[in-house]
């Protein structure tokens, strides 16, 4: 038997959705909001939030001091801060940063007994909305952790992310808002990295063995609406058709792999983005068509599920496809680009094995990962082909 949930509550989608938040219900009516840095704030984007709550009489608390990858330290102290102002709503504005030090800020908030990210592994027991409920306003189209189950956090100290989450679904925020006006000033860099991860999402939850029918439709509307709309971002960024569409393959391709799983691409990235500091996307965005040669190369199903994805739009080959994407958007095609010093990865390359097996994405790959096949793909991903 399988328990399935497809996103959020409620999901408020297109032009205007932000208004949607003088409905949250409330008692004490006071949100505490939790963004990365001061970007919104001095884009104005905050106030847009602000307006419309306290239209409804909401008192609101801001927290602008998230890492771009969000760290253990900030979400303690957002934690300190959040019992002492005693919100009964947690807003996550932002990228997937904000969202998900928003949603593991609230789980320490609820259950004060753990003090530690290792505490709340599962399985671990989670009491949540005792006290407050989560409300995600995205402004970026790629973890689509307004509707997911997880939130990863950064331990800088032991150079690992941990996923902190609950797999019956009670971390899945009550309502997502998907409004594309507050992703139009998102920096072409930021934008196709965003992009790219929604876009790995959705095909590795395509080809994991967890994938059902429930994940597959999310999947395979989040690859169509997000191959076609990434281009469109990157190089029309006021096209909020091209916004709307992409925000919506992110809000679908995360609720696919929270029905299922991921895989190799994510273990690999994760470990590159842990280790080295490269953004997530952009990590997700190199290892991508490396990940789809490896496992077409050894799993026969998982090369027809691919080639699958790749006549939704029309093409023939995936990897090609997303190589000649990856080209168009100017994403880099070797790790070594971006880490190039070689002695370092070299020194650090038995560390790396490890963190690729022992990642939370990594055992749901199509493909068992042996130490040989971890060191394959970090080799292959390092150097190129």
């Amino acid at each position: 038997m399988r328990q399935i949930k497809l996103g959020a509550d409620k999901i408020y989608f297109g032009e205007d959705a932000v208004k949607a938040l003088a409905e949250l219900p409330a008692v004490r009516k006071r949100a505490y909001i939790v963004m990365s840095g001061t970007i919104q704030e001095e884009l104005g984007q905050l106030k847009v939030v602000t307006d419309v709550l306290e239209s409804a009489g909401f008192a609101w608390k801001s927290n602008t001091n998230v890492e771009p990858e969000p760290c253990w330290e900030s979400v303690r102290q957002g934690v300190e801060e959040m019992r002492e102002f005693e919100p009964d709503w947690v807003i996550g504005f932002g990228g997937g940063s904000a969202m998900d030090a928003a949603k593991a800020m609230w789980v320490f908030y609820e259950n004060p007994q753990y003090k530690s990210l290792e505490e709340v592994m599962p399985p671990a027991p989670l009491e949540l909305r005792k006290k407050a409920r989560v409300c995600c306003i995205t402004t970026s189209a790629g973890t689509g952790s307004e509707c997911t189950r997880a939130a990863l956090i950064k331990d800088p100290v032991q150079k690992r992310k941990y996923s902190v989450r609950e797999y019956t679904g009670k971390l899945i925020p009550d309502v997502a808002i998907l409004d594309p006006i507050f992703s139009v000033t998102m920096p072409r860099r930021g934008t196709v990295g965003c992009g790219m991860d929604a876009l790995t999402h959705a095909i590795e939850s395509y080809v994991t063995p967890l994938a059902n029918p429930f994940s597959d439709a999310q999947a395979i509307g989040a690859w169509i609406y997000g191959y076609r709309a990434l281009p469109i971002c990157a190089n029309e960024p006021d096209n909020l058709q091209a916004r709307g569409d992409m925000l919506a393959a992110s809000c679908l391709a995360g609720i696919s792999f929270s029905n299922c799983a991921l895989g190799i691409c994510h273990g690999v990235a994760h470990t590159f983005g842990a280790t080295y500091g490269i953004p997530h996307g952009l990590a997700n965005a190199v290892v991508l068509p490396y990940s789809i040669d490896f496992n077409a190369n050894h799993d026969s199903h998982a090369s027809k599920r691919y080639e699958e994805l790749a006549t939704f739009v029309g093409k023939n080959d995936l990897k090609k496809t997303i190589i000649d994407l990856r080209r168009q958007l100017d994403v880099p095609a070797t790790m070594k680009e971006l880490v190039p010093d070689e002695g370092t990865f070299n020194t650090d390359f038995d560390t790396l094995v490890q963190k690729v097996l022992t990642d939370v994405a990594t055992p749901a790959n199509p493909v068992k990962i042996t130490e040989e096949y971890a060191s394959e793909m970090l080799r292959r991903v390092y150097y190129g082909e």
